[in-house]
């Protein structure tokens, strides 16, 4: 893994207090300043709970932001929506402040377009959980500046990570051959009557897979799996569908293809009864 210490001090502000936006700045709050936006006073309450230890603060107005010389926005995987926030931040910051998504599937011309900055502008996919994996995908827009992209891979680095750059296609590398793949498994679901329990030990066990297509998609989150699928163009299973309408999202709600405690979001017991 790439060596700690950043080139350059940045002034980091994280839009969005879920999983990814907590985690970047749990990961962070020991090289850079960090500000966290979240959108309520419940989100921030919760957030400050999560990051109670930490030099990162909390604030609910996009003007406190105004500071920050690199922000990055960790809010949900839909174009108006990250576009939105986008123009935000671009109201609020000075000239010189670079501004990245963490998109995983979205297509980085339209975001850039958005950010009113293209070139200073760029995408850091990073993986959930942030303080374990050590990838960032960096994709940046034609227009970006060199100094950008030498930005961008800095803080990257400073922060652990090892970074490869990839294209600007729908999922960019990891998950434009992981979603079919995970798709795949709750097919086998569907079709064959499986247990999720067997389909997972066919892949930690056979293909040794640090955790099953199911036990990751519940970590990733239905919802957020079947934006990132759609946004790729990979047909959508109806199981998952169903689960997203009954509200079973995975850890985060308590239930998914498997159980999990609600205080600890470990895995609780055996998966639930095929419901199609």
């Amino acid at each position: 893994m790439a060596e700690r210490g950043p080139a350059r001090p940045e002034r980091l502000a994280v839009v969005g207090s879920g999983a990814i936006g907590l985690g970047l700045a749990r990961l962070a709050a020991p090289v850079v300043e960090v500000a966290v936006l979240a959108r309520s006073a419940d989100s921030a309450g919760r957030a400050r709970e999560a990051l109670a230890g930490t030099s990162a603060r909390v604030v609910t107005a996009v003007e406190d932001l105004s500071d920050a010389t690199l922000a990055i926005e960790a809010v949900a995987e839909d174009l108006e929506v990250k576009g939105r926030t986008l123009a935000a931040l671009d109201a609020v910051l000075g000239p010189d402040a670079v501004v990245a998504s963490t998109t995983s599937s979205l297509p980085v011309e339209a975001l850039a377009a958005a950010s009113g900055r293209p070139d200073r502008f760029g995408a850091l996919h990073v993986f959930n959980p942030v303080e374990r994996m050590a990838l960032v995908e960096l994709c940046l827009p034609a227009v970006a500046a060199a100094a950008t992209g030498a930005r961008l891979r800095s803080f990257a680095t400073a922060l652990g990570k090892e970074v490869v750059e990839v294209p600007d296609v729908p999922g960019f590398v990891v998950n434009r051959l992981l979603f079919p793949y995970v798709f795949s498994a709750v097919r086998l679901l569907e079709a064959h009557g499986l247990a999720p329990e067997d389909v997972d030990r066919c892949m930690t066990l056979g293909a040794g897979h640090a955790m099953g297509p199911l036990a990751l998609l519940d970590l990733v989150g239905l919802d957020v799996a079947v934006a990132i699928g759609t946004a790729i163009g990979e047909p959508v299973p109806e199981r998952m569908t169903a689960m997203l309408e009954r509200g079973e999202l995975g850890r985060k709600t308590g239930k998914g293809f498997f159980p999990y405690s609600r205080e600890s979001r470990e895995r609780s017991g055996p998966a639930a009864p095929i419901r199609r």
